[in-house]
């Protein structure tokens, strides 16, 4: 039972022989990629900030089985994934040991604020809003998918007319949940059918509630729903949204640390151990060619 849905057994199995495979998709990707330490970088972190422990960048991260962004390895306690990847090259050159500290999306913002955390790094898009309170240094270009079962008959999901009267399991909190409801309250003011939100944080709950019919389509991001359509191949993609985001690491606003984020970036750009990451965790189509700090961001 999860969030009041009891899932058969034969979904159940084809839920866990999913994650299993997807589980083997990831295990070449295991060891961590490493970078040298860039005195560039290290010369644009402020001379009065204090890292939350001396000597080490600490990064919230997600907590759940979402690949390529962040999932378990085969051991089922080191966090794996492009973001942890990124994070372990950002470490390294800014000369800092890493230590991941998995959260809840919901978590993230006020442990930044709190202290809690140096950086986070959740797929965190840049708005206009979230720029009031937090500082960015960009390291991908994202978009939002929509994925449906493989065999649902639903092909195009591009429009706000195309959301109307569906059930789309959408994370709260999200630009996602922000486009979707958007998209309602233009339906309703023309008399289409509302939108049915089912709140999901869970990627792997998702996954299920998704495959059991209790849903018509998945509304998250981009890199998620192609890795999963290709590791498991029990869902397809059929649209965008109307967005592509920059995706960035995520800093205390003012503290004065995204600029030496961004020179760090921009070395292993520069030195091809970015390209490594996004090529092995299937985000090429996401690449950036330099990281900017605070670059202008989705307006709602």
């Amino acid at each position: 039972m999860w969030g009041g849905v009891l899932l058969t057994a034969s979904l159940l199995l084809g839920g866990v022989n999913a994650l299993a495979d997807e589980k083997l998709a990831s295990t070449n990707n295991e060891t961590p990629l490493h970078a040298p330490v860039n005195p560039e970088a290290q010369s644009k972190i402020p001379a009065n900030f204090h890292f939350i422990e001396p000597g080490t960048l600490t990064v919230a991260t997600s907590a759940t089985n979402s690949p390529p962004l962040a999932l378990l390895a085969s051991d089922n306690k080191t966090r794996i994934g492009s973001d942890p990847d990124i994070a372990q090259l950002l470490a390294d050159s800014l000369g800092l040991k890493l230590k991941l500290v998995p959260a809840s999306w919901e978590d993230w913002p006020l442990g930044i604020v709190a202290g809690r955390y140096d950086v986070a790094m959740f797929n965190i898009a840049v708005t206009e809003e979230r720029k009031k309170k937090f500082d960015f240094a960009t390291y991908r270009a994202d978009n939002h998918a929509f994925s449906v079962k493989k065999e649902s008959a639903i092909t195009s999901i591009h429009t706000a007319e195309e959301v109307a009267g569906k059930r789309i399991i959408v994370a709260s909190g999200t630009n996602q949940e922000r486009i979707l409801l958007g998209w309602d309250q233009q339906n309703r003011e023309k008399g289409l059918p509302p939108v049915q939100p089912i709140y999901l944080a869970d990627d792997a709950s998702a996954t299920l509630y998704l495959l059991s019919g209790r849903a018509d389509a998945l509304f998250g991001p981009h890199s998620v729903a192609a890795w999963k359509a290709a590791s498991r191949g029990q869902t397809k993609l059929v649209g965008t949204g109307p967005f592509r985001a920059w995706v960035a690491v995520t800093t205390k606003k003012g503290n004065g640390l995204a600029p030496a984020l961004q020179a760090a970036l921009d070395g292993v750009i520069a030195g091809g151990q970015y390209q490594q990451v996004l090529q092995r965790w299937g985000e090429q189509e996401e690449a950036i060619s330099q990281s900017q700090v605070n670059p202008p961001g989705i307006v709602y």
